[in-house]
């Protein structure tokens, strides 16, 4: 099952339940790893599982807290409402919409629309 809405293509990922909140989880979309994060106040957040450090890594293993991910490996502070690293370090983190229906996390990734 997928879902249209405003030209965008949203695809199921889990449900909602399976996302603990605070804790990263890998869902793989086509050939895209992605870490959706559920916070504490409830909201949930996907990006590209992919570090933007020089050297990478796993996003997925990141510390949330509030609506910020900690990254464990390089101790970079990321704005998951953005996908900005926070200063003094500097880089983005590809985000990808998400939407709730009916207790399911929906992601939509437009690279699997070109496909």
């Amino acid at each position: 099952m997928k879902l249209e809405m405003n030209g965008e293509t949203f695809y199921p990922v889990g449900a909602l339940e399976d996302f603990l909140p605070q804790i990263g989880r890998v869902v793989e979309l086509g050939d895209l790893s992605i870490a959706v994060f559920r916070t504490s106040d409830g909201r949930i957040f996907a990006a590209l599982n992919q570090n933007p450090h020089p050297k990478g890594g796993p996003l997925a293993e990141g510390i949330v807290s509030g609506h910020y991910l900690y990254d464990p490996l390089y101790d970079w502070k990321i704005d998951l409402t953005t996908g900005l690293v926070q200063a003094p370090d500097t880089g983005r983190v590809a985000m990808f919409p998400v939407k709730v229906e009916d207790g399911q996390v929906l992601v939509a990734a437009a690279e699997l629309q070109q496909v």
